[in-house]
């Protein structure tokens, strides 16, 4: 099939069922229709709540489609929907230019002139003015990050209200663990994107944290709640490598420079009073890795492995993996702060004892090709760890923890120093009365 205008077809909220309902196509090609549930009772809005809403909508709108527009990834993007102006069609063009950066090294395509928007000349809508309610709704995803979020808002007394996309039992499980209240939402793909990519259409990682962010802006106006707090870490703008002077990052919509946009965007276009922020943003995985190591009642449920969050239920892992770039970093980040024992009961295994992770935790180390396009810390944040339990007398004798000290050493790697990696350094959008609930639950 030859790559016709991706088209953003139209959207509709029905308020029984609590639906969102978006609408793509290709220009004489397929269409698709993805939904998204919203499975909690919303409140009554204010008109200004209502449009702010509506704006966030055609925002997910636009965000969603990258699911689709990925299939054949053609030069124009088309609204029917609604006309676009020149700020949101930047904005969502560098969206999918570098959400799409990974995808588009794998399958062999340039992304340098597309896509490109079809704009209206129009004004920009004014900012909504916005009264939600003195609440902070924090997406919860299963993994560390977020556990360390939560608690720190919790022992602070901030009001909360958690949020999930999906059913994934370590999400289901961290909610309980919490002891707080959540609401979840459920996004459908279409089942004819999957045809498509059987059938031999391109695929690929797309910017999901972009998109699950949009789904959680809907969720806080629904819900009522007045800051999405994140729990993106510095670690996360960090590309993978540089191809043809082009940065590639598996973790773009978790970076900070999307984390500035996307709070731009929502100031500028949706409403004021609405606040998106990560509050982990000044901290590196080595320091969110201790600051969770004193939260044990999370231990036997949290799960960063993307093995527990396989879109089939029936595929997916009831434990680690113990054989992805995740399962390794998570284990290294934990292992200068939990006893061994305890450390080898999270994972059912002691992966420092197995030779054949040798080759994936030199890759986390630097000493590969290029970082591993996962959720993992910096290379720097990886080695210094490695050089740190090297010394370590419980550690030391590890036989894959050997090897990769000597490799470092052999290498020449300049190491950062083990103790640089926890003071809070590092460039962040934190309010500062969340700043010091951070600084709080060290």
């Amino acid at each position: 099939m030859r790559a016709h205008d991706f088209v953003f077809a139209g959207y509709a909220f029905d308020q029984a069922p609590s639906c969102l309902s978006l609408r793509y196509r290709y220009e004489g090609g397929p269409s698709f229709e993805e939904r998204v549930f919203f499975d909690f009772a919303g409140r009554a809005l204010s008109p200004p709540e209502e449009e702010a809403l509506d704006r966030v909508f055609r925002l997910i709108l636009l965000l969603s489609g990258v699911s689709y527009y990925k299939a054949f990834a053609p030069q124009r993007l088309v609204s029917e929907a609604f006309p676009i102006d020149a700020p949101t069609a930047a904005f969502v063009e560098k969206f999918y230019r570098k959400g799409l950066a990974e995808f588009a090294f794998k399958n062999g395509i340039s992304l340098a002139e597309r896509p490109s928007f079809e704009t209206a000349s129009l004004e920009p809508p004014a900012p909504v003015s916005l009264d939600l309610p003195r609440r902070s709704l924090v997406p919860v995803g299963g993994g560390k990050d977020s556990i360390v979020t939560l608690e720190c808002l919790k022992k602070a007394g901030e009001p909360l209200l958690l949020f999930a996309v999906g059913d994934a039992e370590p999400i289901a499980e961290t909610i309980a663990a919490s002891g707080l209240p959540a609401v979840r939402a459920r996004r459908r793909l279409d089942p004819a994107i999957f045809a498509l990519n059987r059938k031999g259409a391109m695929n690929g990682h797309v910017p999901v944290t972009g998109i699950l962010s949009g789904i959680a802006l809907a969720a806080a106006i629904l819900k009522g709640a007045d800051r999405v707090v994140m729990a993106n870490e510095h670690s996360a703008s960090a590309g993978n490598l540089v191809i043809d002077g082009v940065e590639i990052n598996h973790q773009f919509s978790k970076s900070f420079e999307f984390e500035r946009d996307f709070s731009n965007y929502i100031e500028r276009a949706v409403g004021k009073g609405l606040g998106y922020f990560s509050l982990l943003r000044p901290l590196s995985e080595i320091a969110i890795a201790a600051r969770f190591s004193r939260f044990p009642q999370y231990f036997e449920k949290f799960r960063s492995c993307n093995a527990a969050f396989r879109q089939d239920p029936k595929v997916r892992a009831e434990g680690w993996c113990g054989n992805c770039p995740k399962c390794r970093f998570v284990f290294l980040a934990l292992a200068p702060f939990l006893a061994k024992r305890d450390l080898i009961a999270i994972f059912g295994r002691d992966l420092l004892a197995e030779p054949e992770q040798l080759a994936g935790f030199r890759a986390l180390c630097g000493l590969g090709d290029w970082k591993p396009f996962e959720c993992v810390g910096e290379v720097s944040e990886s080695a210094a760890v490695v050089a740190h339990l090297a010394a370590q007398k419980e550690w030391e004798s590890e036989p894959v923890l050997r090897e990769l000290a000597a490799d470092l050493r052999s290498s020449r790697q300049e190491l950062a120093d083990f103790s640089s990696l926890f003071p809070n350094r590092h460039p962040h959008r934190v309010p500062e009365a969340y700043l010091q609930m951070l600084d709080a639950c060290r």
